[in-house]
């Protein structure tokens, strides 16, 4: 019994996460628009393209329903039948009225494309068009949830992108018992320092790669340094790292909007949005680019003296130092590291959208904490993973991604991320009491 309690203590938040997936998969299930060749298949089935019916695909403009018609066209002419320029009828609802009536009473078959299924045209036709033989030819897909489809969970992982990269610092912060407050305005700093470097220093719209290297790298150095500023106040000083990181925040807000003028800056090459648009394998770049950041940080804190310390320090400082762990320099170090990830963050959340702005991040600080204490990760310090912090990020992706899906209001959203993370916090509290 007590090794099923310690099993589902230690794997609950995916058996969570399992949950959520498979209740907004049941309740996004929609009946799915068929392929192009899967109409023509449905259509006809394994027979030859016939004509002799009157067949007439209708549809809009829309590439969709382009595509769906240029693939009945293509039916038709690998089954040897010469298609005549009428068979495809594109254009609006009056356009295609205009169309029927100039039939006559002649039969005929409307392959309704996907735009045109929803058209009041089509609604009670034998009543208005009494005199003539029409037959209507919806082509159904197959039922599938949306939550499922492959962009949509690629969406979802894409989504936390910046989170998760800011979650890996904040999970080392909150091990030792701190809290990093100022991981938002530092996105707002790195996107501005960078995007002004390549508008004034690196030659802009016409900066070279080397260029942007430098602006980046320069714009995150920026934000490890304000990282490591915070650690000196909360080791140096002894200053709560609430009002130290919050103290930073506003500097660092400040400084974007000073940097900046409040103004968008823009003047990026088209290259510079590489690496927030880009894909590998069909994933984008900055997915695996958090995906290796959270594997590093598993890696140091299972195999090394360093993540050892920093458990060490959240559990039991003194004891941590009386056992020689350099527990100041530790300290500070994971604040460092915090900032240096925030101002990564910042960079691919300014590649994205191909621009800097001050108005990045905003509020940003709460869900990368809301996902670092739903991954299981104490806020007392001491006790946590990283792979329960990827987690925790997923769950709030999830959960957001389907609430979307679902069309819940925002105001609804607010309140379940709330219960969500007081719950995180309280099932925390019982599990130090017990």
């Amino acid at each position: 019994m007590n090794r099923f309690g310690s099993w589902l203590s230690k794997y609950s938040m995916v058996l969570v996460l399992l949950g959520l997936c498979a209740f907004f998969s049941a309740m996004t299930i929609r009946e799915q628009q068929p392929t192009p060749q899967e109409a023509v298949e449905e259509v006809w089935g394994g027979q030859r393209a016939r004509m002799d019916w009157g067949t007439v695909v209708v549809g809009s403009q829309s590439p969709e329903d382009m595509d769906f018609a240029s693939a009945f066209e293509l039916a038709w002419k690998i089954a040897g039948v010469r298609t005549p320029e009428d068979r495809i009828w594109i254009g609006t609802p009056q356009e295609i009225r205009r169309r029927i009536q100039s039939q006559g009473n002649s039969p005929l078959e409307l392959i309704l494309a996907p735009g045109a299924r929803n058209w009041v045209l089509f609604e009670d036709i034998e009543q208005k068009f009494p005199d003539q033989r029409l037959t209507l030819r919806v082509v159904g897909g197959t039922r599938w949830p949306n939550f499922l489809k492959r962009q949509n969970l690629i969406n979802v992982v894409n989504r936390i992108v910046e989170i998760g990269i800011l979650a890996v610092g904040m999970t080392l912060v909150i091990l030792t018992g701190g809290i990093d407050l100022s991981v938002g305005s530092l996105i707002a700093l790195s996107s501005v320092v960078t995007t002004t470097l390549i508008r004034d220093c690196m030659g802009g719209t016409e900066a070279t790669v080397g260029g942007l290297f430098v602006a980046g790298m320069l714009g995150v150095s920026l934000c490890g340094l304000c990282g490591w500023i915070n650690g000196g106040l909360v080791v140096g000083f002894r200053i709560p790292p609430f009002i130290a990181t919050l103290g930073m925040m506003m500097i660092a807000s400040g400084l974007a909007f000073m940097i900046s003028q409040g103004q968008s800056i823009d003047s990026v090459p088209a290259s510079f949005v590489w690496l927030g648009r880009s894909r590998w394998l069909g994933i984008p770049i900055a997915v695996w680019l958090m995906l290796g950041i959270f594997a590093i940080g598993q890696a140091v804190m299972v195999l090394t003296t360093y993540g050892r310390s920093i458990y060490a320090i959240g559990g039991n400082e003194l004891a941590a130092r009386l056992c020689g762990v350099r527990v100041g320099w530790i300290t500070a170090s994971v604040y460092g590291v915090s900032g240096l990830l925030a101002g990564l963050g910042g960079l691919v959340m300014a590649s994205r959208l191909g621009t800097g702005d001050a108005k990045y991040g905003a509020t940003v600080e709460l869900s990368v904490i809301a996902a670092v204490v739903v991954g299981g990760t104490s806020l007392r310090g001491g006790y946590g993973t990283m792979i329960g912090t990827l987690i925790g990020a997923l769950t709030i992706a999830v959960i957001e991604n389907g609430m979307n899906l679902m069309q819940l209001d925002s105001y609804v959203q607010k309140v379940v991320f709330g219960a969500i993370l007081l719950f995180a916090v309280l099932i925390d509290r019982l599990r130090h009491k017990g």
